[in-house]
């Protein structure tokens, strides 16, 4: 009894080689000794194969595992049967044109997504709001209800396919009998045709219209989040379910506050006097005006807090605060009366900044 090769001097690739090397040496082996190539030669055929049942095992993780360990004679009954190629079907597909797999008719098919931007006002994010939508898509024709025949008529099962949707060529080898299954190029894998076309969607099941939609907009959406409307994207063909809507929402900038996640800020103006001494304001927010007390000696950028004054949770209960920065504006022009208040001001003060000590001139004062 004659001694099998080593599978991968067969191929002629070393043990350590990669899954893809093995598949790149089979398939250089494989087009040099394919019968096709080399007709009436009987020692092609037989490396063919023998090229084949190497790959067949190379191939597979589990069977390449048994081989480096126990060589041609694995327990447990080897590594089966070698007359299918069940490990290498794809690439001897893909090579010569030829398969065992088969092709099932068209089935339903799903409906497409659809996406609309809707940009909001910061108003209508922080409190929701009511939107009517225009939205084109692709509906179920109600002349022929998706069926592409003018009403009255009826599609005929396709005469090149009959009815199946496919196409099927047999190729024999040495391996036996091979199967191409290609879509049917007359019915376009429906398994039917229109004889008479619908005049109002043309046989093509599915017309454009513009449906109004309202939406509800909840109280707290965000910048770039989505809204999805279950079902109601472009109708799906040969009883496929519909698409879904998606809604892409993106908001306005506001003249005065900025969105911080759930809090809202404003810059708040006020003069010297009133960072020097103190006083109380009205801040607006967006539930209307609320007052603001400022505290004597209060510093440019400084911030307070307005509790539950931004924008609600979207998930939860409760609202983010509004955050109030103070910008203490220098007047560019002063009367005469004003000037000589400041100059008298200024000469109280003296010649040296008045401004809170540094935390190294603290340690400074410390070591004296």
């Amino acid at each position: 009894m004659p001694t099998k090769r080593d599978y991968y001097e067969i191929l002629g690739v070393n043990r350590h080689a990669s899954d893809d090397e093995i598949k790149r040496a089979f398939r250089k082996l494989a087009k040099q000794y394919h019968p096709d190539a080399n007709p009436g030669d009987a020692s092609s055929a037989e490396k063919f194969k023998e090229i084949g049942e190497a790959y067949q095992v190379l191939s597979d993780p589990e069977k390449r595992q048994l081989y480096d360990r126990y060589g041609h004679n694995p327990p447990q009954g080897g590594f089966g049967d070698f007359t299918g190629f069940g490990g290498f079907a794809d690439i001897f597909e893909e090579l010569f044109g030829v398969g065992t797999r088969t092709a099932a008719r068209r089935g339903p098919q799903p409906g497409a997504h659809l996406k609309y931007n809707l940009t909001l006002s910061l108003e209508e994010a922080v409190f929701g709001a009511e939107k009517e939508l225009e939205i084109p898509r692709l509906e179920i024709c109600p002349d022929c209800r998706g069926s592409g025949a003018e009403p009255g008529t009826s599609p005929t099962r396709c005469p090149q396919c009959n009815g199946t949707g496919e196409v099927r060529r047999a190729t024999q080898s040495i391996f036996g009998s091979f199967v191409n299954v290609s879509t049917c190029p007359r019915c376009e894998g429906e398994g039917e045709i229109v004889t008479t076309p619908c005049k109002t969607c043309h046989a093509q099941k599915r017309v454009q219209v513009t449906r109004k939609l309202k939406v509800t907009i909840p109280p707290g959406i965000d910048d770039g989040m989505q809204i999805r409307l279950a079902g109601e994207g472009e109708a799906g063909t040969r009883g496929g379910p519909n698409g879904n809507l998606y809604i892409l929402v993106s908001i306005k900038k506001h003249p005065l506050f900025q969105r911080e996640g759930n809090d809202l800020r404003l810059n708040l103006p006020i003069n010297i006097a009133q960072a020097a001494l103190g006083d109380e304001i009205q801040v607006p927010t967006l539930n209307g005006d609320v007052p603001l007390t400022i505290p004597a000696g209060a510093q440019h950028g400084q911030s307070f807090r307005i509790k539950d004054a931004g924008v609600p949770y979207l998930r939860r209960s409760g609202r983010g605060d509004l955050v109030v920065t103070l910008q203490v504006v220098v007047p560019r022009k002063l009367n005469e009366k004003q000037k000589a208040l400041l100059r008298e001001l200024a000469r109280t003060l003296g010649k040296e900044p008045v401004a809170p000590k540094s935390v190294l001139d603290k340690m400074k004062d410390a070591l004296r």
